[in-house]
């Protein structure tokens, strides 16, 4: 295996975080209603891909401490943005789904969160465009690899 420089890891991450930092800002910008914070927008769309969640098990899928989010889903509930309702399996248990107001936030988000990178990659030269979709598939194994990590701890 091949030892990558030791300022390449750092240089990723930075470059990756950064990324990230720019696109949240720019987005926040035409928002309507209340800004929701990076840990409500990882909840919402985690109880998008898994309707009926429980508590505990988004807070396990997130690694959150269990009253994390019990007060990250309390905000969103009084904001209209989630519905806990009681597991017919287990009575103490709460399950998650969205409510209308999160699919059209969450859709509207991912829309202008596309049409943002879109317009910026666009203005990169082909070669650069091609090296960022070849970087795709490393990049998710990246986060696999990473999410695996945090599984174990």
């Amino acid at each position: 295996m091949e030892t990558e420089p030791a300022e390449f890891p750092e240089e990723l991450a930075d470059a990756l975080v950064r990324i990230q930092r720019l696109i949240r800002r720019r987005l926040r910008g035409g928002l309507a209603g209340p800004r929701l914070r990076g840990a409500e927008v990882e909840l919402l769309r985690l109880v998008e891909g898994r309707p009926g969640v429980r508590v505990s098990d988004a807070a396990r899928a997130l690694h959150l401490a269990g009253n994390s989010v019990s007060t990250l889903v309390n905000r969103l509930v009084r904001e209209g943005y989630l519905v806990r309702e009681t597991d017919p399996a287990d009575r103490r248990a709460a399950r998650l789904l969205l409510t209308g107001a999160a699919e059209k936030r969450l859709g509207d988000w991912r829309r202008r969160r596309a049409e943002l990178v879109g317009r910026h990659v666009a203005r990169l030269g082909p070669a650069d465009r091609e090296a960022l979709r070849a970087a795709l598939p490393a990049l998710r194994e990246l986060a696999v690899t990473l999410h695996e990590e945090a599984d174990e701890t």
